[in-house]
């Protein structure tokens, strides 16, 4: 895939880490479990690693993968491949032996950084990776069954005269994600426009970042905040929260724990003093906010809480609110083609005169977007403000140069218009307000078509969730002879709720149109959830298919 000229070629994500580095050396930059590292030390050993790489032979633009729980090994990992020249290659723990094969294969790795326990699954497809040629392996407290270098006897014998490449903005920078169907898709940056796009924070007003000097010199006089990053960093939410933190001199916490375990995560939270909470939506956000509340003098440095991937509903915003009245909560919007986009405060929404709902509901979440963010129409012409019609959600300049190893999903995902602008659709649909916000609707891909009205399912879920007896919901099409979709819900109570399903469904009968309520409700023990918090559709279809309702495992923490 050619690569059109950049205008940061100084802008790499190593040479800015470099930069801050020099900066802030002795700041700490990471803690993960017992592990503290400042930046002088994690640069240190990302650059051993970069020395091993290249001594076993990764060339510069060859991708490596990283198939590890959140831990400070992932962190150096990703850092040690950029500085070597290679191209990161994000990995989702939970994938079975044909996912990993798909990706491993699809992104053309040619050497892997995985730990002990996650590696078995691999050796039953390795002889079907040609390509892939080293593999270093974390020691995780698991039998080693396979063969390959350790990752700690690699650093420590990295040859320290290995010439290192020059990093350049226009390198590239790939995130595979997952979607809700099919097979995993490796989204393709460059790694200027990933750092604008999502990594670069600035204080509002302020120039963007004109050299790696201006990145640094910024480090070195910001406060440094401490964020606890609960989103996979094999995710873009987790991923992207912690590099930009790193790239502005501040500190991430990292919670090693394999599930997710909110005595033990606020444990940690209180212990390292976080100011923000970086998380996934209402199934992390509840159980944090309903722990704080039988213990309300944890956690006193903490004063925002920022979802990523879904948005906090109105229940969850008023337990936080409960525990403490001033905590900052927001929503942030965006995907793995588009970037950060814009978000949503409370505030934001009271300013506008309404009161703070989530996607979907029947006064739908706006988010204030930036300008290169539009609504557009069929014809990818974009909408006016105050247009009521319903449009996609899509970004322009600084987007992705398609899919990796896809040119038919680029094409459809990547559209040039008539004046010759690249858009990044995201697979949002909304309107654009009055006030040139954003609202909303839902994914494209998920609508329920039922008897010919649209159904965005989030729009259901939220009206599910205010119930104050749902603890989650999740809801999906099933097939009807009849109206062609019938709009299913699966829903799971809170700890000792009951609720009859005529009783649920008279409750959204008085919220939503009659087409949009759900004509058939499964209750579960659990709604299933994937690595990132996100639900599970494909688990929830299949469910509605079968009519079989089964509940989801617990919510892991860190892939």
């Amino acid at each position: 895939m050619s690569t059109p000229a950049s205008s940061d070629p100084s802008f790499s994500l190593a040479r800015l880490f470099a930069a801050v580095t020099d900066a802030v050396p002795e700041r700490t930059a990471l803690v993960a479990g017992p592990r503290r590292l400042t930046y002088r030390a994690l640069h240190e050993r990302s650059v051993r690693l970069a020395r091993h790489l290249v001594g076993a032979g990764v060339r510069p633009g060859e991708h490596v993968a990283v198939l590890a729980f959140n831990r400070a090994e992932w962190m150096e990992s990703f850092l040690g491949i950029l500085r070597a020249g290679g191209v990161p290659v994000n990995v989702n723990y939970r994938y079975v032996a044909g996912e990993l094969r798909h990706v491993l294969a699809d992104s053309h790795a040619v050497a892997l950084i995985a730990e002990d326990a996650l590696v078995p699954a691999v050796a039953t497809v390795r002889s079907d990776l040609p390509r892939l040629r080293h593999v270093l392996l974390i020691a995780d407290g698991s039998a080693r069954g396979t063969d390959g270098v350790d990752y700690e006897d690699a650093l420590a014998s990295a040859p320290d005269d290995a010439v290192l490449p020059p990093t350049s903005g226009d390198d590239h920078y790939l995130l595979y994600t997952g979607g809700t169907t099919g097979y995993p898709k490796g989204v393709l940056w460059r790694q200027a426009d990933i750092f604008r796009a999502a990594l670069e924070r600035r204080a509002p007003g302020a120039p963007r970042a004109r050299t790696p000097e201006d990145v640094a010199e910024r480090a070195a006089r910001c406060f440094p905040q401490r964020m606890m990053v609960l989103g996979p960093l094999m995710h873009a939410a987790g991923q992207w929260n912690a590099l930009s933190m790193l790239l502005c001199g501040k500190r991430i916490v990292l919670s090693t724990d394999r599930s997710f375990r909110p005595d033990r995560v606020l444990e940690t939270a209180h212990r390292e003093g976080v100011h923000v909470l970086q998380l996934v939506g209402d199934a992390m956000a509840r159980p944090l906010a309903r722990h704080l509340l039988t213990e309300p003098g944890l956690c006193p440095d903490l004063a925002s809480v920022r979802s990523g991937g879904t948005p906090l509903t109105p229940a969850v915003r008023a337990l936080w609110r409960a525990w403490r009245e001033d905590v900052s909560l927001s929503d942030a919007y965006g995907g793995s083609e588009t970037g950060v986009c814009g978000s949503a405060t409370a505030a934001e929404q009271d300013d506008r005169g309404r009161e703070p709902t989530p996607v979907g509901s029947s006064d739908s979440r706006s988010f204030t977007m930036g300008g290169s963010i539009a609504v557009l129409d069929t014809s990818l012409r974009p909408l006016p403000p105050g247009s009521t019609e319903v449009g996609r959600i899509a970004r322009t300049g600084r987007i992705p140069l398609g899919y990796y190893n896809d040119p038919i999903a680029t094409a459809r995902t990547f559209p040039t218009d008539a004046e010759g602008r690249r858009w990044a659709l995201s697979g949002d649909f909304g309107t654009r307000d009055g006030d040139g916000s954003i609202v909303l609707l839902g994914r494209g891909s998920a609508v329920i078509n039922t008897a010919g009205e649209k159904v965005y399912p989030e729009e259901v879920e939220a009206a599910l969730k205010a119930h104050p007896s749902v603890e989650d919901a999740i809801v999906v099409p099933a097939p009807d002879e009849s109206l062609g979709q019938r709009v299913t819900a699966l829903v799971s109570l809170a700890p000792g709720a009951r609720l009859e399903e005529a009783e649920l469904r008279a409750y959204c009968r008085v919220r939503l149109a009659g087409f949009k309520v759900p004509r058939t409700v499964h209750f579960v023990d659990r709604v299933r959830r994937t690595a990132v918090g996100k639900q599970d559709y494909r688990w929830a279809s299949s469910v509605a298919r079968s009519g079989t309702a089964t509940g989801g495992p617990v919510l892991p923490l860190s892939p």
